[in-house]
């Protein structure tokens, strides 16, 4: 066929053509004949392109292309223009008399030059499309439509096997690294994707980073600022190599890390360097480890030449032809019928790539035999060209119609790997004309986009991403890398779209052909004006502070983009801007211009600053009649345009709409006005009144009763709302799946909700009035089942509910609620049976709740969390805590709790966390017992003073599961007996924090093989006596057994001259943290025998002058070094000057901190 990049691009075009010409022939008086000559025209020509075959490709036919594209885009952009001028008039005589109106529209073309030179221009396009078209060849064969269902690729399992193994074995590097190579297209990424998900390593490791690289970067420093960015989930501005890897360094501390870096594309060796010996110096735990996606071999030899990593490397294979068969069949519509041979040459296609594989199923996809065998004859199984490549050019080739080429091309504007939405994918295909209403104007642009992103999912040229709150879209590289090729293919070699990092590498002379811009960093004035046929522009990044006014001269402009900028105004020329579609917008700090209603052709407006409640919405905003997104309308006067009745005339509204300052709204009257009801496309709304006086005289209720919405709705919130009670409509939104009901302080009785099937959660907050939740809260009883999709339900700040009664016993309700939370309802006493929540698995109850009847809600719930309830006493607590399937209790500020004594769930409690039990004195008499406890923390209960003895005498504690010990500000503990630990062989956490009275510790980590990290501050007691070790029973001497230890953390001894010698034997150490040594002035040499110690800290150690000698620091081959607030080491430690600063000159990582300043 004909090139299809540039075949594809005259056809989108002309298509734009036929319908401008269509729209306009009837207005412009001077030249209608022209106007159809030209609709004929292009409408030949599209049939021609749509039946071109390959013999199209000779140079005759190259050249015959060269000059239709360039009468096309100039045809566009001259009906473009026809059409600004149409809406220009429009506005300009919207508020005209009717007489006027009817004058106007037939004196308008009339203007003095403007008919002539339309119609002259016109004249010449249509000559020459005419003599163009006399000159085509015809055509053949047409191509056909491609559809498939997405599968996930298979055959990885052994693979993913051998590398989680791997990952989880114990290692004594600080980093290791393991790469996956192998050409492109055998998956390497999904399978370090599914890596990254394995449940082993989720557990295995505390910081989980991901990074794609997918360029050849140039600077180590930007790899750094993406992995601080996938750490944090921020954007890193500047750079400095120091501060970024510092911060790095503070979220890893003390972490053991897994980082991906996908898709490496360096092969220098000075780099890669580089960034594994600053990897290496981070401080983080043993057993860290990065794994390396890549393509080149070469990558794999210098990581493993790095001598201070662990390299392993894992060659990716090719399927198996079973397993690309079997990812064949879930992407195509394949039988047993499929003849022998077939299948051969299809997996001899595949070659045992899955996106290979993943493409021939896209493309096969509700084929029948024969389109199959012709197919495969014609377009895969013929000629010398073969790989992934000519795969995507075959899936390519046939997509149909012909703008989801064009659409599929685009998305390559955005840099690999960029998490593409899908609304501003379609926006923005919409901007650049891909997307034309059919010819019966059935659907919406919009609805044309969607579909045409389902075409490029279903033949795998976008990869669809779920995670939890959205989804996005994708390219895999390959497909990225044609998709690029082809972007800018036309016959004039000239840039249409580009996506720029500095306004000094735009050809000026390229300017006229620009139709999208993506620029970062500003632009003059004068500069901008030159691109004049615009339809999509982007400027962003923090130079960005202002619009230049000459953005009023781009009247082909149908997207601006400006929500990633500093830009805080917008200028009045803005509002020349007739043809804008899309409007992105970040934090205005003047509000909008004074004409924004004229921009009567915006569809979208994004506004991505939602707190901005005090913002003035655009005047006459009701004028926008094609408005399909806004995200929040903030109620003002009506005699100012501002009011609700302006969303009357948006028909067309979709998605999310918060309505503000509802209290603004005279009443009943003009609320319908706002018909809600006939807006069937939004899915979630939001009605906030703003804070009143709860005494004065409102019309609350007949407002929210006007705004009832469409059933379609899925979310609602209302926020404020004064009313006595609710409006009956709530039992008509038979689609809703959320509810949020908030501070509505004089609601009396709670909406009928029972009978919403659709509903899944429902939060009641701050209905301080309701006293009772009746059975009037179900529905009609004649039903069986009530609320029969919910799973969380949440009742908070509800003062002065004190029942909530029970369904009759022959009604079935909430038969799958998962969660249920109450907080703050002090008065709440009565509450339904068990039998109403037979699959509750969490229960929550916090802040001043009486739980007297919680117990007969715990039948089957794993998880008991309570917090900030008085009433909760020891007996209640251990009838709770007999429900033998809990696995997670948390007990926090419950003050008449004095025992855990009684407290029996330990065969499957895997978590307990007491916190701030200020008269808890006992934990439970069989804690030895509980085999399934992984995480104890006691916090803030200074009343407890022992954890007592094994009862079962003669028996081992069973404590083997346990991973995580904490205890904390308990001044009445003064011993941890000894028979706790014989077991722990789990234990990777132990923290002993403030606890004065602690005196006897025996540790043996003999006894917890597994311990790597361990506090021990402010325990004055415990310490002062440290050399009697009859007295303390803390052996020292045990740590040095372990070989899993990495980082001790010892402080809090203001009055200690000295460290324990005894910590001279943790030679495997890696991190030691000293903190509160008050009195120490030098610390000893012997710290040099810590061999294997990378990080040193020192915290607000007053009186410490002196580091260890010359010869201790360089056998201690420290990476870095903190001095932090101790006074008069960090003089001595100044650079150059300072007597100690010849012992740290050589570490590479140091942070010294003076005393801060008050």
């Amino acid at each position: 066929m004909a090139d299809t990049a540039v075949s594809a691009t005259i056809q989108v075009a002309l298509k734009v053509v036929v319908s401008l010409a269509a729209e306009h022939v009837n207005l412009a008086r001077d030249f209608p004949k022209e106007l159809e000559r030209l609709n004929e025209s292009a409408e030949m020509i599209r049939g021609f392109l749509a039946g071109a075959d390959e013999e199209m490709h000779s140079p005759v036919v190259q050249n015959w292309l060269k000059q239709l594209e360039e009468e096309v885009f100039k045809a566009d952009n001259v009906l473009d223009e026809l059409n600004y001028e149409n809406l220009r008039r429009k506005v300009k005589y919207q508020d005209q008399p009717m007489k006027k109106k009817v004058l106007c529209c037939f004196s308008f073309f009339n203007k003095i030059g403007f008919p002539w030179r339309l119609a002259s221009m016109i004249r010449e396009i249509n000559t020459n499309l005419e003599r163009i078209h006399q000159n085509a060849e015809p055509a053949t064969s047409r191509q056909t439509d491609s559809t498939i269902v997405r599968s996930d690729v298979l055959g990885r399992d052994k693979d993913e096997s051998e590398i989680v193994n791997k990952l989880l074995a114990k290692s004594e590097s600080v980093i290791s690294v393991i790469s996956i190579t192998g050409m492109g297209g055998l998956g390497k990424t999904t399978l370090a994707k599914a890596v990254y998900k394995n449940e082993q390593i989720v557990g295995h490791f505390d910081k989980k980073i991901w990074v794609c690289v997918a360029e050849e970067v140039d600077k180590i420093e930007k790899v750094f600022k993406m992995i601080l960015e996938s750490l944090t989930g921020e954007k890193v501005e500047g750079d400095r190599r120091e501060v970024t890897v510092q911060k790095i360094q503070d979220e890893l501390k003390e972490k053991r890390y897994f980082l991906v870096l996908d898709d490496v594309w360096n092969d220098q060796e000075l780099l890669l360097t580089d960034l594994f010996r600053t990897l290496a110096g981070l401080n983080a735990k043993k057993g860290s480890w990065c794994l390396v996606t890549t393509r080149l071999q070469e990558v794999a030899t210098i990581l493993s030449r790095h001598p201070q990593i662990k390299f392993t490397r894992h060659e990716l294979g090719k399927l198996c032809d079973d397993d690309c068969w079997s990812i064949m069949k879930k992407w195509a519509t394949v039988g047993e019928e499929v003849p022998e041979d077939i299948r051969e040459q299809v997996l001899r296609r595949c070659d045992g790539l899955p996106l290979a594989t993943r493409l021939i199923g896209g493309l096969l996809s509700k084929k029948n035999k024969e389109e199959w065998q012709s197919i495969l004859e014609e377009s895969l199984l013929n000629g010398n060209q073969g790989g992934v490549e000519q795969i995507v050019k075959v899936s390519f080739d046939h997509l149909s119609p012909a703008p989801v080429k064009k659409c599929f091309a685009y998305c390559s504007i955005f840099d690999q790997d960029t998490k593409l939405e899908q609304d501003l994918l379609v926006e923005l295909w919409m901007a650049e004309g891909f997307l034309q209403p059919d010819s019966q104007n059935e659907r919406m642009m919009e609805q044309i986009g969607y579909e045409y992103l389902r075409i490029l999912l279903q033949t795998s040229l976008l990869e669809e991403v779920k995670e939890e709150r959205r989804t996005w879209y994708k390219m895999h590289d390959l497909v990225h890398d044609f998709a690029k090729s082809i972007l800018n293919r036309n016959s004039n070699n000239q840039d249409r779209y580009l996506a720029v990092y500095s306004s000094e590498r735009i050809n000026e002379k390229a300017s006229a052909s620009l139709r999208t811009l993506f620029l970062e960093g500003g632009m003059a004035d004068d500069m901008l004006s030159k691109f004049k046929y615009l339809h999509v522009l982007k400027l962003f990044g923090e130079d960005v502070k202002e619009l230049p006014t000459s953005i009023g001269k781009l009247i082909h402009l149908h997207l601006l983009d400006i929500s990633d900028s500093m830009i805080t105004t917008l200028p009045e020329s803005l509002c020349k801007l007739y043809r804008l579609q899309t409007l992105r917008i970040g934090k205005l700090e003047e509000g909008f211009p004074e004409k924004m209603s004229n921009l009567i052709s915006m569809r979208h407006l994004h506004y991505y600053y939602h707190a901005a409640r005090e913002i003035q919405m655009p005047s006459s905003i009701g004028r926008w009649t094609c408005l399909q997104t806004l995200e929040f309308f903030n109620i003002g006067r009506q005699e100012e345009g501002h009011g609700i009745q302006e969303l009357g005339t948006l028909q067309d509204l979709k998605g999310s709409l918060e309505l503000r300052n509802l209290e603004l709204v005279n009443g009943k009257d003009d609320a319908e006005l706002a018909n809600l009801s006939r807006k069937p496309n939004l899915y979630r709304l939001i009605f906030e009144w703003g804070n009143r006086d709860q005494e004065s005289d409102q019309c609350d209720e007949d407002v929210l009763e006007a705004l009832q919405p469409h059933p379609n709705l899925k979310e609602l919130k209302i926020l404020n709302f004064m009313g006595d009670q609710f409006p009956q409509w709530f039992m008509n939104l038979t689609s809703l799946v959320e509810l949020r009901v908030a501070y509505c302080t004089r609601c009396r009785e709670l909406p009928t909700l029972g009978q919403l099937t659709s509903l899944q959660r429902l939060y009641l907050t701050g209905l301080e009035n309701t006293t009772c939740i009746g059975l009037s809260f179900y529905g009609n009883t004649s039903r069986q089942t009530f609320f029969p999709a919910l799973k969380i339900l949440s009742l908070e700040s509800m003062k002065s509910l004190e029942e909530w009664k029970d369904a009759h016993e022959a009604m079935d309700v909430f038969p799958v609620l998962e969660k249920l939370y109450i907080r703050d309802c002090p008065q709440l006493t009565t509450i339904p049976t068990p039998s109403s929540f037979p699959n509750l698995d969490v229960l929550e109850i916090r802040e001043n709740c009486n739980v007297l009847l919680v117990e007969e809600v715990l039948s089957s719930t794993t998880n008991l969390s309570i917090k900030g309830c008085d009433s909760l006493s020891t007996d209640m607590l251990e009838r709770l805590c007999l429900f033998p399937s809990l696995q997670s209790v948390e007990l926090w500020y419950c003050p008449n709790i004095t025992t855990l004594r009684g407290m029996s769930c330990a065969a499957c409690l895997k978590r307990l966390v007491v916190d701030g039990c200020e008269n808890l004195r006992e934990l439970p008499e069989d804690l030895y017992q509980f085999q399934a406890l992984e995480h104890l923390k006691i916090l803030r209960c200074p009343r407890i003073n022992s954890f007592g003895l094994n009862p079962n005498k003669g028996q081992k504690s069973l404590l083997k599961s346990l991973e995580e010990f904490g205890i904390s500000e308990c001044n009445g503990l003064t011993r941890l007996p000894g028979e706790m630990f014989e077991s722990c062989t789990s234990l990777r956490e132990l923290d002993l924090r403030f606890c004065p009275n602690l005196v006897s510790f025996p540790l043996d980590l003999r006894r917890t093989p597994s311990l790597e990290t361990f506090w021990l501050t402010w325990c004055p007691n415990l310490n002062t006596e440290m050399p009697n070790f009859s007295v303390m029973e803390f052996d020292w001497a045990g740590l040095a057994s372990s070989s899993t230890l990495q980082h001790v953390h010892l402080g809090g001894m203001p009055g200690t001259k000295s460290l324990p010698h005894q910590l001279q034997d943790l030679t495997n150490i890696t991190s030691l943290d000293l903190q509160y040594f008050g009195a120490i002035e030098a610390l000893p040499d012997w710290l040099g025998n810590l061999a294997s110690l990378e990080k040193l800290t020192l915290f607000r150690c007053e009186k410490l002058e002196y580091l260890p000698s010359m010869a201790a620091m360089d056998r201690l081959k420290l990476r870095r070094l903190e001095i932090h607030y101790c006074r008069l080491l960090a003089r001595r430690c100044t650079p150059q000057s300072g007597s100690e600063w010849p012992k740290i000159s050589n570490i590479p990582q140091r942070d010294i901190r003076y005393q801060p300043s008050f």
